[in-house]
């Protein structure tokens, strides 16, 4: 049992330079290394939890060295999607819905719900900016329908796809966020019907949406965007995460 403690109190020092994750799986997978392959003896556990329990920094130190790391990527891979809204904005833009100035220098990308109350509000902002800022700013629309609380978020992203695809997407954007509160698939298919919208193909359109959507969320994700509305803005001078309060603040000191 010498050696066992011997052993293990190595094993302690060596978790403070391991993530989280790590440590959880050693300290619940292993013992001696010759019995690696049988489930854990009781009184060896609680050996390995007395251990922890006088070593708790370990824990802590291993939480914070691996939040630190997570954030590191984070800020790498963010890095990399601001550049490339700078230097190449249209492999951001990909065929998402545009609205504003044609060849504006100032790029506003914002990750959106149909049923999100938030991004309500801020839409009814966005318009304000635009129409104050003609000729300015142009406004890059990302789908990013949070389905596990908004359960009408998903199927209005894909009726606003389909209305995207007869060129009609901020008509019917602006009715969605008009109409939020009686999102249904009466009212998508109401709406495309009071846009003059082929129904035919808008209904078609409705099942071969998911694709273009998912490919949002798998970009939201990527930037570890945790809510909506979220917005990133690039100008001449920046490219940041922003809030929606200080869009206008950088769009008036942009020339």
């Amino acid at each position: 049992m010498t050696i066992f403690f011997s052993w293990f109190r190595q094993l302690v020092q060596s978790l403070r330079t391991l993530p989280i994750i790590g440590i959880l799986c050693l300290l619940f997978t292993w013992s001696l290394p010759a019995q690696a392959a049988n489930r854990i003896d009781p009184q060896l556990e609680q050996q390995v939890l007395q251990i922890i329990r006088e070593h708790p920094e370990v824990i802590i130190e291993s939480v914070q060295a691996y939040q630190q790391q997570q954030q590191q990527k984070l800020n790498q891979v963010r890095q990399a999607f601001l550049q490339d809204l700078k230097t190449n904005p249209q492999t951001v833009i990909g065929n998402s819905p545009t609205t504003g100035a044609t060849n504006s220098k100032i790029l506003l990308v914002e990750f959106s719900d149909f049923q999100c109350p938030y991004c309500a509000e801020a839409h009814k902002t966005l318009k304000q900016l635009l129409a104050k800022y003609q000729g300015k700013i142009k406004l890059v629309y990302k789908h990013l329908p949070l389905a596990a609380i908004h359960p009408q978020a998903l199927p209005a992203a894909a009726a606003a796809w389909a209305a995207h695809q007869q060129g009609k997407f901020w008509e019917y954007h602006d009715a969605l966020f008009t109409n939020q509160k009686q999102l249904s698939e009466a009212l998508y298919l109401d709406i495309a019907k009071n846009l003059n919208l082929d129904l035919v193909k808008f209904q078609r359109d409705q099942t071969l949406a998911t694709p273009a959507i998912q490919k949002d969320i798998q970009l939201a994700e990527k930037l570890a965007v945790a809510g909506t509305p979220f917005f990133v803005i690039s100008t001449p001078t920046i490219s940041r995460v922003v809030q929606l309060s200080d869009i206008e603040n950088i769009l008036s000191n942009t020339n």
